[in-house]
């Protein structure tokens, strides 16, 4: 009765689990089912109240017309070449932070960390003007100002900020880096160091030598989120670089953009009278959403089986 009993709920428990899973991915799949209909959907059907999902006729046109507009290859080279930058950069200095609040003692550690754990819960609007400014008028020490008489360089609308940031381990989401790396090197055995120590390596061979590579799994894990962050992120972009041609600027300015160039893509001609159906309009828009999240999904399909078991071996909640 009793073995009756929990097959009974365990069967209810399997079927309640599959549902919610199918929920889930439902609701993630599901917008870019939609994303791909619209992309592979005729302009003439519109105004079929016929199709819901499947076109009645399929086309290119509408890729070909989203990729005019945001000038698709040379962007998405700029916006990676960006990207991998930055990703790499973040990635070692703060595995090396963490490495050093794991494994170091020092007057200010715990006082240094929970620093590192605010910025993690401080809104990043909160900083947005003193950074602006500090950036507007970058210095060192004053430095600049001494030697050249000027209040500083001027690192606006140039990819400076989002490097010297990633690369001193205060760039998008580093206090969430740094907290991975750190929870990652305090699990690993101190007797793996002694026996460095005992070999005549320092603190730098030992992490570049040992401890790195041992550090696959957390350096997966902060190099696809920051690589995925740093891809979406807009308010850093907008901020620091709102004049430059990177893949989310140009995604927040699509459907103004779509609005100005489709007439003259069209062969409609450019004039302040010509107007474009604002149902095309849409649908490009949409298109040019799809563009521009294609690559995360393209990279997710290969690395998705690294990722969660990296994930899994982090020790993230240790």
């Amino acid at each position: 009765m009793q073995k009756a009993k929990n097959k009974s709920i365990e069967l209810l428990w399997s079927i309640f689990r599959y549902i919610l899973i199918i929920g889930i991915s439902f609701v993630i799949i599901y917008p870019l089912l939609q994303q791909l209909s619209v992309a592979i959907k005729d302009k003439t059907d519109i105004y079929n109240p016929t199709i819901y999902m499947i076109p009645v006729h399929f086309t290119t046109e509408n890729l070909r017309l989203a990729m005019s507009v945001l000038n698709y290859w040379p962007l998405l080279k700029n916006t990676l070449l960006f990207v991998v930058s930055t990703t790499a950069l973040q990635a070692a200095s703060c595995a090396l932070a963490g490495y050093g609040f794991a494994r170091f003692t020092f007057p200010g550690r715990n006082i240094l960390f929970t620093l590192v754990i605010l910025t993690i819960l401080i809104p990043s609007s909160t900083l947005m003007v003193p950074m602006y400014l500090h950036f507007r008028n970058f210095d060192v020490m004053g430095l600049v100002n001494l030697f050249t008489g000027t209040e500083g360089i001027n690192m606006l609308n140039t990819y400076g900020p989002s490097l010297i940031t990633a690369a001193l381990a205060n760039g998008l989401k580093s206090g969430l880096y740094i907290y991975i790396f750190r929870q990652f090197f305090r699990g690993m055995p101190a007797e793996i160091e002694e026996a460095a120590l005992i070999d005549g390596a320092g603190g730098f061979r030992t992490f570049f030598t040992i401890m790195l590579p041992n550090a696959i799994p957390p350096l997966i894990t902060v190099t696809l989120f920051a690589f995925v962050w740093q891809y979406n992120d807009t308010f850093y972009s907008s901020l620091f670089m709102s004049q430059s041609n990177l893949m989310a600027i140009k995604v927040a300015s699509l459907p103004a953009d779509a609005n100005q160039y489709l007439p003259g893509i069209l062969g409609v001609g450019a004039g302040s009278n010509v107007k474009v159906d604002p149902n095309l309009v849409s649908m490009i828009v949409d298109t040019g959403v799809l563009l521009a999240i294609a690559p995360l999904v393209v990279m997710y399909l290969f690395v998705q089986r690294f990722f969660v078991e990296s994930v899994e071996r982090t020790g993230v909640v240790g």
